[in-house]
Formats: structure tokens, C-alpha cells, sequence
């Protein structure tokens, strides 16, 4: 078997020289490849070609995975996910959403809560976290918590819910101060989202005890390396 002088993009590993037919990760799409990652790591060309989004939605509908993280961070290691990007936005909700439905076994319902997400997420623009004092992930916790919940701006409980799950995110957030980082303030939402949902809706997503993070190396905002929880 030959060694290639190129990595994969998932995890960095060599790849080889290998004529093998391999699943896609985000699709799940069979196609066969020359180039072999030692964990099988593949994205299909028509994926490749997608927009962000769409690879959202298609990941979210055949991801095995129920855990909102390690959904996120599947995605946010696709070739065309940029380390900073209004993509977090919908990057957020549609995984809780994603995870959510998987929990409580309303799948059937996930394609139009996904719709309203994205539809949501888009009026989101980059660089809210800095000129509106509001982070466009901790807004996708917003986003999540309306949409399973129905919230109107003449809603009762559920408007107190949903506008009660990004103050907890954008505190979270804030305790750590800048520059911006999308990994990280993505990671935070996630892990304010899941707390919120135990206690106040009584939800336990799969959620992993400690996350860390991979993305830092690529981070030329100045990461806060030690100073990131």
C-alpha cells in the first residue's frame, strides 16, 4: 500500500494509496476513492460541492449520533465549515434540534423544525457577537428552544424559555471574554442548551463530560489557548 503526501481532513492522518469504496460521513453515500484514511474518514464529491447548509440538514437526518457535540463537531470539520462563519448560527440549533428529536422519538417532526431554524438562523449576521452584544450561537439556543416549543413574541412560558436559554449561553460566554471564537462560543451554547433542557424541561441529551477542542491550530484570532474552558 502506497502513502500519499496528503492528510485527511477529518483527523490529519496520512493518507494511502488504496483503491477501496468508502461511506460518506455526512450522507452516508457509497463511492469508491483512491486515497484511504487509516479511520475510513471520507466526504463524497456531491457533498463537497454542497453549501454548509445543506450538509447540515443531510447530516442532521443520517447522523447515528445523538449527541449534540460530537454532531457539531462532525460538521464543523467539513471541508467548506470555516473556522468563523455565520454557518454556527444554524450549526446550533439544527444539532439540538437534530438530538432533541432523536431523544424524544419525534423525527417525523424534525424537517419542519429544521426549516424554521434555518429560516431563523439566516436573519442572523456574522459578527453579531460583536456589534449587537449577542452571539449568533447563543441566539441559535434561542432559535431551538422557540422552535420545540412553538414560542411566539405573544407567547407566555415559552417566550420565558427561550429568551431564558440565550441569557444563560451569552453569560456563559461572556465570563471568558474575547476575541471571538465561533468553536468556542459553539461548544459553550451546546453545554448551556443541555443543562437547560434537565432542569428546566426535564431532558437529559447525550451530552460528553469534557470536551476539547480540536480546531485551536487553525484559530489566527489569537485562541485563548489555557484560558479556554
Amino acid at each position: 500500500m502506497k502513502t500519499s503526501t496528503e492528510n485527511c481532513f477529518f483527523c490529519e492522518k496520512e493518507l494511502s494509496e488504496s483503491t477501496i469504496v468508502q461511506n460518506c460521513i455526512y450522507c452516508g453515500k457509497s463511492e469508491e476513492v483512491q486515497l484511504c484514511c487509516p479511520d475510513h474518514h471520507f466526504v463524497c464529491n456531491t457533498c463537497k460541492e454542497k453549501n454548509v447548509w445543506d450538509v447540515i440538514d443531510n447530516f442532521c437526518f443520517t447522523a447515528a449520533s445523538a449527541n449534540p457535540v460530537q454532531m457539531a463537531e462532525t460538521l464543523m470539520k467539513f471541508p467548506g465549515f470555516k473556522m468563523h462563519c455565520p454557518d454556527h448560527h444554524y450549526l446550533v440549533p439544527a444539532v439540538l434540534l437534530a438530538s432533541y428529536s432523536k431523544k424524544l422519538h419525534k423525527r417525523k417532526k424534525l424537517a419542519g423544525w429544521l426549516k424554521i431554524a434555518r429560516n431563523r438562523a439566516e436573519k442572523v449576521p456574522g459578527g453579531f457577537c460583536g456589534t449587537h452584544g449577542s452571539c449568533g450561537a447563543a441566539v441559535g439556543t434561542g432559535i431551538f428552544i422557540s422552535a420545540i416549543t412553538g414560542a411566539t413574541p405573544l407567547s407566555g412560558m415559552e417566550w420565558n424559555l427561550s429568551n431564558s436559554v440565550v441569557g444563560h449561553s451569552l453569560l456563559s460566554m461572556a465570563q471568558y471574554g474575547g476575541p471571538r471564537c465561533c468553536k468556542r462560543v459553539t461548544f459553550l451554547s451546546l453545554q448551556e442548551a443541555g443543562n437547560f433542557l434537565r432542569e428546566r424541561l426535564s431532558v437529559q441529551l447525550e451530552m460528553p463530560e469534557k470536551i476539547e477542542c480540536t480546531f485551536s491550530q487553525k484559530n489566527e484570532e489569537q485562541c485563548l489557548k489555557e484560558h479556554c474552558p
